[in-house]
């Protein structure tokens, strides 16, 4: 059947011609007020952000087409007619909705003739297919990111801005950030004087206009070097954008989003544009000098690896994370080298780092330039990651660190985790990584995390301690194959507000991006200091000031294999498990006075093939283990489990006095058959949490039970 739906090139040039409208700049100014500003009072709130992620919003790509459209002639600012500038606005989103679904259609033609060219083809492989997808994906960084990052990335490369641009990185990024708050509070401004101005003078681009004087009186820098800045971010007079002839061409306004109005007068739309250019666009001015280019090609592969290591470090500390690692087999042969490599208990992870972009000609669905870019991106970091990765499994292999000292691995590796890294922003990178990269699990190998510097920032900064960064790289190699997202953020976003565990009953899982808006609050919160919550509501939350929580503070500081697995185990564990442990601990405390009397708590996970048993009393501490461990085997046994934990508290404050594990596979046994009759009947979590609630008889002024050092009815009464 033909297809009723116009060409892209047809629809394009219809693009082209009403961008070239007098006064289509206000209709641009409308759609970035609209589509790129949050309002909000008070305290910034995922439902003030909720809009960014609208249907009808229209994305940063598309609004840089309209500006890279407009700026191919002179750009008339007449103030349009309201009923014309209204006619521009719906005929712009008009065509937009007819070039979306035009190339959607092309996507799903592409993916379906793969499909029919056999069954190994991947049918989203094909470059049409990912035309889509690479325009219309979600952004993988944040703007503060930008504008933060292009500092460290560019410090090395100081004495040749300050020698060619006049101005340092830092002094621009100062300036960026002026430029910010201006604007800020020019729409603000703005936004509350339409009311008061007539419907024919009503426009909201005065918004996004501003002097030098201006940014310099802000920002505190020389007015000569603010402009000798905002020159190297302009468009230059002469330049037509006359290569922009298509959707993923080169766009100009990409590079030099400020438009110069006046001898001092700038106008820019999207302030996102401006902070990638700063991450951006200096490199391009350095590796145009010949003499240059190969020392910042260096400095921007050492910023790569310095920034995951910087992030790592944070999370890990100076003893368990190292950089430019070597290994050595036998007779001192070089087996691999690691970016950065973490080492904690029996626990790897290691980091390839590359500095390779997405290229123009990939963007415009060059099937063999796609998988080339994709080659030097990915799968050539992800190719070292694993044959490193098998050294280091290897008996007799030898680590040196930076400084030619050894590294000494304590105890053997059970589980290791490749993670691959690119430096830039690369359009579509979840959805090619799961088209393309071909990798290898094995039961010491996890599947590999492919992201960018971006993520790893947002990821260290929000699952700050070692056992909760490796949950999330654990849960994530575990059940990565049945999820698809457009980029790491979504997904970090929806395990911050529910942890990333699927039940088995799932194949597929599809996250929309708008589970992102919670982390984009906390983030916002941490790095721009806006007033709001710095933790979105969820996994983080849920176990503060709760005895679990401080189960997993102390296992946190222990790298021992047991501590590890435990720790791990409480953190993949459904909310209504966590309840009901939380219960039988604070039931514990509260019966410390009858400290010979054992007290235990039991409950078996069914999706992880393994279970827990709390227990409390005084008996010393060998008596205590064997009894401990003896119970958790019949356990472990009555659920036909693989695994087992078993946790020791001591009975007056809950912390832990010792921890066990037990892991083989699961086989009949008479004797234990036998045993496991005296074991009272596992019951519902449901009805284990009422009998707690029932027996736990705590004062109401009385010290809560769980160790928070708050009266119990303003802590756990509640």
């Amino acid at each position: 059947m033909k297809s009723s739906k116009r060409p892209e090139e047809e629809i394009f040039q219809d693009l082209v011609m009403l961008c070239a409208s007098p006064g289509y700049a206000h209709a641009i100014a409308h759609f970035c007020f609209r589509d790129n500003v949050i309002k909000y009072k008070g305290e910034l709130k995922p439902e003030d952000a909720q809009h960014l992620y609208s249907r009808s919003r229209l994305i940063r790509t598309e609004i840089s087409t309209l500006i890279g459209l407009m700026i191919r002639q002179p750009v008339d600012y007449t103030l349009p007619a309201p009923n014309v500038l209204r006619d521009l606005i719906k005929r712009t989103e008009q065509l937009l909705n007819e070039l979306h679904e035009s190339m959607t259609e092309k996507m799903f033609g592409a993916a379906f003739g793969a499909e029919r060219a056999g069954p190994e083809t991947k049918p989203l492989s094909a470059g049409k297919s990912l035309r889509e997808p690479i325009f219309y994906g979600g952004e993988s960084a944040y703007s503060f990111q930008y504008r933060d990052l292009a500092v460290r990335k560019y410090m090395q490369d100081d004495v040749w801005l300050e020698a060619n641009k006049e101005f340092s990185i830092s002094i621009a990024a100062t300036i960026v950030k002026a430029i910010l708050t201006l604007q800020n509070d020019k729409q603000a401004a703005g936004w509350s004087a339409l009311k008061s101005v007539s419907q024919r003078d009503r426009t909201l681009l005065p918004g996004f206009t501003f002097t030098t004087d201006e940014v310099a009186k802000l920002s505190g820098v020389d007015s000569k070097a603010v402009g000798r800045a905002l020159a190297a971010f302009s468009l230059p007079a002469e330049d037509r954008n006359t290569s922009f002839n298509a959707l993923h061409d080169f766009n100009t306004i990409n590079a030099t989003p400020l438009l110069q109005v006046g001898p001092q007068e700038f106008i820019l739309f999207q302030y996102y544009s401006l902070v990638e250019a700063l991450y951006e666009s200096p490199f391009y001015w350095m590796a145009a000098d010949k003499s240059y280019a190969p020392t910042a090609l260096d400095h921007r592969g050492r910023f790569t690896e310095a920034f995951a290591h910087r992030c790592l470090h944070k999370v890990f500390g100076t003893s368990h994370v190292y950089a430019n690692v070597i290994i050595e087999g036998k007779k001192s042969a070089r087996r691999g080298e690691i970016d950065v490599l973490v080492l904690f208990g029996d626990r790897a992870i290691i980091l390839q780092a590359k500095s390779k972009r997405l290229t123009i000609e990939s963007r415009k669905g060059n099937d063999l330039q796609i998988k080339d870019d994709f080659k030097k991106a990915v799968q050539d970091a992800y190719d070292q990651a694993l044959d490193c990765s098998i050294a280091l499994s290897e008996q007799g292999c030898r680590l040196l660190d930076q400084e030619g000292n050894s590294i000494t691995l304590f105890t053997p590796l059970r589980k290791i985790y490749p993670i691959c890294i690119v430096a830039d922003h690369y359009p579509a990178l979840a959805f090619q990584a799961r088209e393309f990269l071909k990798y290898e699990k094995t039961d010491t190998v996890a599947a590999p995390l492919v992201t960018d510097v971006f993520a790893i920032d947002a990821i260290a900064e929000m699952l700050d301690s070692p056992l909760s960064l490796l949950s999330y790289l654990d849960l994530r190699a575990r059940f990565g194959e049945r999820l698809m997202v457009t980029h790491e953020l979504t997904l970090l976003s929806y395990h911050l507000k529910y942890n990333l565990w699927f039940n088995s009953e799932y194949d597929l899982i599809m996250l929309e991006e708008d589970i992102g808006v919670d982390l984009d609050v906390a983030m916002a919160v941490r790095r721009e200091g806006i007033a709001g919550q710095e933790f979105p509501k969820g996994i983080l939350t849920r176990l503060r000031n709760t005895p679990v929580g401080r189960l997993l503070s102390e296992l946190d500081r222990q790298s021992e294999s047991v501590a590890i697995d435990l720790g791990l185990f409480l953190l993949s564990i459904r909310e209504e498990t966590i309840d009901a442990l939380n219960e039988a601990i604070r039931n514990f405390i509260a019966y410390a006075g009858k400290a010979s009397k054992r007290h235990d708590v039991t409950i078996a996970v069914s999706d992880a093939s393994s279970g827990i048993t709390i227990h409390s009393n005084s008996f010393p501490d060998a008596e205590a283990k064997q009894h401990l461990l003896a119970h958790c085997e019949l356990r472990k046994y009555s659920q036909r489990a693989n695994s087992w934990f078993g946790i020791a508290i001591r009975p007056n404050n809950g912390s832990i006095r010792f921890c066990v594990k037990i892991e083989h596979p699961w086989e009949s046994d008479e004797k234990l058959e036998g045993l496991v009759q005296t074991l009272r009947q596992a019951r519902p979590i449901t009805e284990v949490k009422a009998e707690l609630r029932a027996t736990r008889k705590v004062g109401r002024n009385a010290p809560c039970p769980c160790g928070s050092g708050r009266k119990y009815k303003k802590c756990c009464l509640r």
